[in-house]
């Protein structure tokens, strides 16, 4: 697929067509091609020439994806910036990047240093001037197609947590991305029957998954419904919200969906038009794969895993009813066309099925590598040896095993903790306590002290706050010995109205710590 290209014909077919929408504002395929086209002139002139990535910054704004794409046809990557990124990490990207311009739909709240900023008001200007200055012409051309961003050249990059506290940046280039939509648009069920459907944008700009969301819209020619932070953060904005976008294809982590799910009019009288759940981003739980099919009947939940130095998702899977029901914990899929995964032991061997290890992604969309970060890269990515393409790989941290062919997910390699003698994964426990009666949500922390792991806390929410939390306390403790041995069963449980979530829709760990830690420093007092 050319992505490009395909958004150009939607322009040409359906100019009139909403190609995205933030609460009241929106921007039709005419317009997004047509106002992308005027500042991708601008900025190949501004620039001379260089091809060197330019920042995006603000929040669920149509005009973002103006700066995306006017960047990829002036022949650069764009590095998308969330409000939500806090000043101090939003700095250390701009320091990241080479010096240029930083295109912001809103007030840019960090010190650009030596970045020239263009606000919201600046960009509208630049593309008025632009189409203004056109001479002697029935209508504006836009930017040369050899400019454009192709082949292993950069097309975004999204800087992810680095373990020495630093963001790394993941390039992901035009081909991996159009080698994702091949597939992506096929898990969405594309088609000219389906063009026009209405694609929810729940993760940031700044999250890989919004990918999934964004560009799957623009490829099947749909309307992109962006929810902002503000309704999000608030349950009575959010249902109106939901009720009100007429979603096709909701796109989420399970952990957004499994908020959702505590409002009781969250079903399919609510979305009429939903077809299609695609998750990924972190484990989709059997119970909310359940709750989600009694309330959806007619629409599919695609369970999908990915990280986001393999460009979004490399698997995919339909979880069907019986499937929800008798497999624990679901399973992530089947390769997509393009991509092999290995399953590697400690020391690199390909390890045979149901056996787990280390999951390994060879193919057509594992990215290029981490931005001006070499030894990053040479640790992570690896080239395929004898592969005439050059055809890359990347050692994911996940643990995962094959079976007939099916990934399934264990958890994060550097979530494993060691407690008393015995090598615990921390999402195997989350899982098996996600099983219990009432449980909407489950995170488990290691409690350490002296650098040795000493006690498990987990973290749930209810469906009701328990009336006597150390009685309930036990009773948990009592049920889950039923699936995990006594060594995993977390001392200490904690009820919560409603887990933390990061700005990316997962369980905000940090938060839980700091909740945790002040509700000790309390019982000292």
């Amino acid at each position: 697929m050319n992505i490009l290209k395909r958004i150009g014909e939607y322009a040409r077919i359906c100019p009139q067509r909403e190609a995205v929408r933030c609460g009241d504002r929106a921007l039709t395929y005419g317009e997004l091609w047509t106002y992308s086209d005027a500042l991708g002139a601008w900025l190949h002139r501004y620039c001379g020439g260089s091809r060197a990535p330019v920042a995006v910054y603000g929040h669920k704004d149509p005009w973002m994806l103006v700066c995306f794409l006017a960047c990829v046809k002036a022949g650069h990557g764009y590095c998308p910036i969330d409000i939500s990124v806090p000043e101090a990490r939003v700095e250390l990207i701009l320091q990241t990047l080479p010096d240029g311009p930083v295109f912001c739909t809103e007030q840019l709240r960090a010190d650009a240093g030596c970045h020239e900023v263009f606000g919201p008001e600046q960009l509208r200007e630049l593309v008025s001037r632009q189409m203004s200055d056109v001479e002697d012409k029935d209508a504006f051309s836009g930017p040369d197609e050899n400019w454009q961003v192709q082949g292993d050249e950069t097309w975004y990059i999204i800087f992810t947590s680095g373990s020495t506290g630093a963001p790394k940046g993941v390039q992901i280039s035009a081909d991996c991305l159009n080698h994702y939509l091949d597939w992506s648009v096929t898990l969405a069920g594309s088609g000219e029957e389906k063009q026009g459907r209405v694609f929810l944008n729940q993760a940031p700009f700044s999250f890989d998954l919004s990918v999934m969301d964004l560009y799957t819209s623009l490829a099947c020619g749909g309307t992109l419904s962006c929810l902002e932070k503000s309704v999000q953060s608030d349950y009575r904005k959010l249902m109106q919200a939901l009720r009100e976008s007429g979603a096709g294809v909701w796109v989420s982590t399970p952990s957004f969906a499994e908020v959702c799910l505590s409002e009781k009019a969250f079903d399919a009288s609510m979305l009429p038009e939903l077809e299609i759940f695609l998750f990924c981003g972190e484990t989709l739980a059997n119970r909310t794969a359940q709750k989600l099919q009694a309330r959806f009947p007619d629409a599919a939940v695609i369970n999908t895993y990915g990280p986001t130095e393999s460009t979004v998702a490399v698997t995919g899977v339909l979880i069907t009813p019986g499937l929800a029901q008798t497999v624990n914990p679901l399973p992530v899929g089947r390769p997509k066309p393009g991509t092999e995964i290995w399953i590697c032991d400690e020391n690199g061997a390909v390890l045979p099925d149901g056996e787990k290890g280390e999951i390994v992604i060879v193919g057509d969309t594992v990215s290029t590598g981490y931005y001006r970060q070499e030894e990053l890269t040479r640790k992570a990515f690896f080239t395929v040896k004898d592969s005439v393409s050059g055809l890359r790989g990347y050692h994911t941290g996940d643990r995962g095993y094959l079976q007939d062919g099916m990934l399934f997910y264990c958890g994060r390699i550097d979530l494993q903790i060691k407690l008393h003698g015995y090598r615990i994964e921390l999402e195997d426990i989350e899982n098996n306590i996600r099983r219990l009666p009432g449980i909407e949500h489950a995170a488990v922390l290691a409690n350490e002290r002296d650098g040795k792991v000493r006690s498990l806390t987990a973290c749930v929410v209810q469906k009701e706050l328990p009336a006597n939390p150390r009685s309930e306390t036990k009773e948990l403790k009592q049920r889950l010995l039923a699936f995990v041995p006594d060594y995993m069963v977390p001392k200490k449980f904690v009820f919560l109205e409603q887990m933390p979530m990061t700005a990316n829709g997962k369980a905000d760990r940090k938060r839980l710590r700091a909740y945790i830690e002040q509700g000790q420093e309390a019982a000292a007092q």
